[in-house]
């Protein structure tokens, strides 16, 4: 690692403001050039850290850059991952303040629930499957707590950037019908995403990664690396089918997954 504890500590002391006045700030490679990947998930830790010793509760995980487009877009060859809190859990059909986000954005995606812990080095989707009580159709709010390009600078940020910022994840939205992992065939579910009655973008979800728990058994594998468990009854973004849909003030949303339901979300 190239950053020290407290330095790493005062980088999610200033996501965690930028998060709560909805105010972005510059990004983390900016101060610290040198940064890897690992030193990015260090910031992530401290932020989570934070967050539970403010009386938040972990329920689950984020996985991102799942799709071939968004890697190649972000020059990486593996997704990332984030955490979730009791927070960060809105109610479908249910209606947010644009204002309290930085530069919100929401993906369509699908949600596992585990029945059991998942571990190990050497996981397939089957195993996925069987640790699995039931999926679910769910929306990602992100969220950009540092510049996504800098107002100043011109400066994209990196995926370092965006892991710190914890893999850009602002909540988790699930609706429509919770199916066993079996039932269906996963890598057929689709949805359309509108906007304002106008269908935005629309997906399948083996675009994520030819499979949606394959995601999944990738951060069961990298955890247990980090002698980590994926917990039951937590619940597991599996990452985006669907380009971003840029949300604005007085915008309304509707998430169709066909035989899975679906339910809405809106913005003032």
């Amino acid at each position: 690692m190239t950053i020290n504890p407290e330095a790493a500590a005062a980088e999610a002391a200033m996501f965690d403001e930028a998060e709560r006045s909805a105010q972005q700030m510059r990004q983390s490679t900016e101060a610290y050039p040198d940064l890897t990947i690992d030193d990015a998930y260090v910031i992530q830790a401290e932020w989570q850290k934070l967050k539970l010793a403010r009386g938040e509760k972990l329920v689950g995980h984020k996985i991102g850059l799942t799709s071939r487009a968004m890697q190649a877009a972000m020059n990486i060859e593996t997704p990332d991952s984030g955490f979730l809190t009791d927070k960060m859990v809105f109610e479908p059909d249910s209606e947010l303040v644009a204002a309290d986000f930085c530069d919100p954005k929401l993906e369509v995606e699908l949600a596992f629930v585990l029945a059991e812990d998942l571990a190990g080095a050497d996981l397939s989707v089957d195993d996925v499957l069987d640790a699995t009580e039931y999926v679910v159709p769910s929306i990602e709010l992100i969220a950009a707590r540092s510049f996504r390009r800098d107002p100043n600078t011109g400066r994209t940020r990196t995926v370092i950037d965006t892991i710190s910022d914890n893999a850009a994840n602002a909540g988790i939205i699930s609706g429509g019908e919770r199916v066993a992992p079996t039932d269906v065939d996963l890598r057929w579910v689709s949805a359309l995403g509108s906007r304002n009655g106008i269908v935005e973008e629309t997906g399948v979800a083996a675009g994520v990664l030819g499979h949606p728990a394959k995601g999944i058994a990738w951060l069961a594998r990298r955890y247990h690396e980090q002698g980590l468990t994926l917990e039951a009854g937590q619940i597991i973004l599996a990452g985006s089918f669907t380009r971003p849909i840029d949300i604005r003030p007085g915008d309304d949303f509707h998430f169709d997954y066909g035989p899975l339901g679906s339910f809405g979300l809106r913005f003032n």
